[in-house]
């Protein structure tokens, strides 16, 4: 089921912002590419990726540097590590997620 996370006024291309899904907090990215959203919690340390930095379709976590591809989910530096991904759709000016 998707869930209405935010208004897509809400998150300007190139930004992040931490979004509750039923208890759960994603990272909603907008790149110039559409939307996109991944758990908000690094897999290295915790880290919360929503606080990173994002360039074009890689999230950076602020804690140690680790990059992830918000669309995929892989890392770039290591293909065995990755964020889950969650299915994100645009209904109006509603964003929309699912989670996995």
């Amino acid at each position: 089921m998707f869930v209405e996370v935010a208004k897509i006024h809400d998150v300007p291309v190139g930004r992040v912002k931490a979004v509750d899904v039923d208890g759960r907090i994603l990272a909603l990215y907008h790149t110039a590419n559409g939307f996109f959203a991944t758990d908000n919690t690094c897999p290295h340390r915790g880290g919360p990726l929503a606080e990173g930095d994002l360039a074009g379709n890689e999230i950076t976590c602020p804690w140690h540097l680790w990059g992830f591809d918000v669309v995929t989910g892989a890392c770039p530096g290591n293909p065995e590590i990755a964020v889950t991904t969650h299915a994100v759709r645009v209904e109006g000016d509603s964003v929309l997620v699912r989670l996995s």
